[in-house]
Parts: C-alpha cells; sequence; structure tokens
C-alpha cells in the first residue's frame, strides 16, 4: 500500500470544495480534492427533475468564474451541475472521484485520511462534504403498510414514482412544497407539518431577479453574521424555526387542491397518524421531506460539543490546528452554506490556513 502526502486534503467536491481548491491553487498549494461521487456535480444532479435555484444566474457564479448564463432567470439543478465540472475542468483543479472518506485522524503532526484501501496524510484537512448529509426518516417509518410507496426528498424525481391514489407529503420546507405543488397536479395531495412562513416577494420576477436579490445577497453574506448582535439574533431565529419557504407560495398550494393536516406523530395499522389523532386511511404514497442528519462520525478527532455539532471559530477548528469546515450551516453568516457566501468563506479559510503553516512539498508517495 501506498500512502501519498499532500499540503491540504479537501473532502467534497461540491460549490465549497471546488471554491476552496482554487485558491488553494492561488496560493500555490499542493492539494487534493477527494469526492464520492463518480462525476463533479452529481449531488445536484440526483436531485427532483424539476428543482430549480432560488439564486438569479449572475449570482451563481464562483470566485473566478462567473456562471454562463445572459440573463438573471435561476438555473436548473442540471445546469448548474455542469457549471461546477466545467468550474473544476478550467481551473485543473485534482479532483479526485469514486473516493468516499471513511476516516480522518491525527497522527503526530499530520492527518492521516483513509477512503477504503487508500492512505492520504497532509498538514491540513478542509472538510467541505455537506457533513456527510444522511436522509433522515421518523423511526415510525419503518411501520408503514408496505403497500404505500415511500420516498426521501432525496429519492424523489417526479411523479412517476408514485402510485395512484393520495400522496401525503411530510414536511412543509422548501423541498416539501416544490414536490406537493408538482404531485397536486396528478394526485390528490396532503402536506403534514407546522409552516414556518414565507418570502411574500415572488423571487422569479424581474424586480425580484435584479433588484432585491441584491440586497437579500449583501443581508445573508455581511449583515447576518456571527461577528455583530443582529446577525447572531437573526441565525438563532432561523435556526431555531426553520427556514422559510421562499419560491412556492401558501396561496399557491390552497389553489392546487393541498391541504395540511398538521403534524405526522405515528403510524397506526399501517396508516400515518397526525396531531389531531386522524389516521389518513387513503394515502398510498408518503414523500418524507424532513430534511438530513449530519454524520461526521468517520471523524476520529475530539472536536464536538454537547450537542454533537463540531466546534468551530469561522469554520476553523482551534483544538486541532490544520483542521477546517466549509459549507456548514450558519458557519458564518445566514449565507454560508449556499451558493452566494462559500467564495467569501472559502476566501478567508485559505488565508488562516496559509498564514499558520508554509506550504509544504509537493505531494508525494511513500510505502506505507
Amino acid at each position: 500500500m501506498q500512502t501519498e502526502r499532500f499540503d491540504t486534503v479537501v473532502i467534497g467536491a461540491g460549490q465549497a470544495g471546488l471554491v476552496t481548491g482554487y485558491h488553494l491553487q492561488r496560493e500555490g498549494r499542493s492539494f487534493v480534492i477527494l469526492d464520492a461521487d463518480e462525476r463533479v456535480g452529481d449531488t445536484w444532479r440526483r436531485r427532483y427533475d424539476s428543482l430549480r435555484l432560488f439564486t438569479p444566474a449572475w449570482a451563481c457564479g464562483l470566485d473566478g468564474m462567473p456562471f454562463p448564463s445572459k440573463d438573471s432567470t435561476s438555473p436548473t439543478k442540471d445546469e448548474f451541475a455542469d457549471y461546477l465540472e466545467a468550474y473544476a475542468r478550467r481551473f485543473a483543479l485534482p479532483v479526485r472521484t469514486g473516493v468516499r472518506v471513511d476516516g480522518v485522524r491525527r497522527d503526530g503532526d499530520r492527518y492521516v485520511v483513509s477512503a477504503g484501501d487508500r492512505t492520504l496524510e497532509a498538514t491540513n484537512v478542509v472538510v467541505a462534504s455537506g457533513a456527510h448529509r444522511e436522509p433522515r426518516v421518523p423511526v415510525f417509518a419503518a411501520d408503514l403498510d408496505p403497500s404505500i410507496v415511500q420516498l426521501h426528498s432525496s429519492a424523489y424525481r417526479n411523479p412517476s414514482q408514485l402510485r395512484e391514489g393520495r400522496v401525503l407529503v411530510v414536511g412543509v420546507g422548501n423541498s416539501g412544497a416544490d414536490i406537493a405543488l408538482e404531485v397536486a397536479r396528478t394526485h390528490p395531495t396532503t402536506m403534514s407539518g407546522s409552516p414556518t412562513g414565507h418570502i411574500p416577494a415572488d423571487i422569479d420576477g424581474w424586480i425580484a431577479r435584479n433588484v432585491v436579490f441584491h440586497l437579500i445577497r449583501f443581508l445573508g453574506v455581511h449583515v447576518f453574521t456571527r461577528r455583530n448582535p443582529i446577525g447572531r439574533k437573526a441565525i438563532a431565529n432561523m435556526s431555531a424555526k426553520g427556514d422559510l419557504l421562499v419560491r412556492v407560495k401558501p396561496k399557491w398550494l390552497e389553489a392546487a387542491g393541498v391541504v395540511n393536516v398538521g403534524r405526522t406523530i405515528d403510524i397506526r395499522d399501517g396508516k400515518p397518524v397526525v396531531e389531531s389523532g386522524e389516521v389518513l386511511d387513503d394515502v398510498t404514497n408518503v414523500v418524507w421531506c424532513v430534511g438530513f442528519r449530519q454524520d461526521l462520525s468517520w471523524l476520529d478527532l475530539p472536536i464536538f460539543g454537547e450537542d454533537g455539532a463540531p466546534v468551530h471559530e469561522r469554520g476553523v477548528v482551534t483544538s486541532e490546528p490544520g483542521l477546517y469546515f466549509m459549507g456548514l450551516p450558519f458557519q458564518f453568516a445566514v449565507a454560508s452554506d449556499v451558493i452566494p457566501g462559500v467564495s467569501r468563506d472559502a476566501r478567508w479559510i485559505v488565508k488562516q490556513l496559509v498564514r499558520r503553516a508554509p506550504a509544504s512539498a509537493p505531494a508525494a508517495s511513500v510505502a506505507a
């Protein structure tokens, strides 16, 4: 077995990992980007077919390369996936696909990154994997009648996957609203959950795309940050209450015939039960839009707080010098885990990395 050595290993080739690589390259660092998918952008390609970004095209570019669109409409998920692939190709970023990292530990003054039968050593590690998010479903989902089609939103592509009959969409966030509005065209549809509010403006309108979004981006990147009391309060409120509906409006769902029945709390005789006690006997499909859980158990490092989340300062893990995070929710600002915010965070992280450690020798392989 050969052990490869790098100055920096970046884990994840999404927008956060790629733009980090862009800045490492500009600093002349020896680095590699590892990604579990077979193709850059596949995380986006796997999302449901009708998904479009909330961000207008002019704001979708990463540092060094604008998004290739001449208008301000929001790109599709496939268009953005192709942009990420083109970004990696344009800057010849050293991305290795099909490599799933299963462990990171410290050995002396270096980190050891394991990925199956591969071993890499590095002075620095940047975790830009989206925290290896795993689909989350309630424990009682296993008790649903086997005849009911159930999918997590990460597995949903389009209504053709569903049986005839009523669809229960569990979760009232943006994915749930998108999917409920889509399936309501072909199926009677019920939503389950507690609404958290919505943005009243039509984000696809010309004024919103070309005027309002400039303000929203400025606030999300520069004002609502952990640096000031206003930002810390905004982050705390958003963390507690959940995301607002951005594109889909409640009146659109109502007009499409979608009804809300409150939270789904249990399964009885194979059927969903909502908080009013009603059993939804006519449901033949359930789409779980209840988010993801963070699984960072593969980081064999003492960096976690009592809540299980990594302890860091603006993505810098001070207790483990040389370990950094990119793309975490509210890492520094409201926009840290979305496209408009990752470039600024990447510049900061690479600046701290360079300041802490001078560049090491180029990549090499040594016998293990």
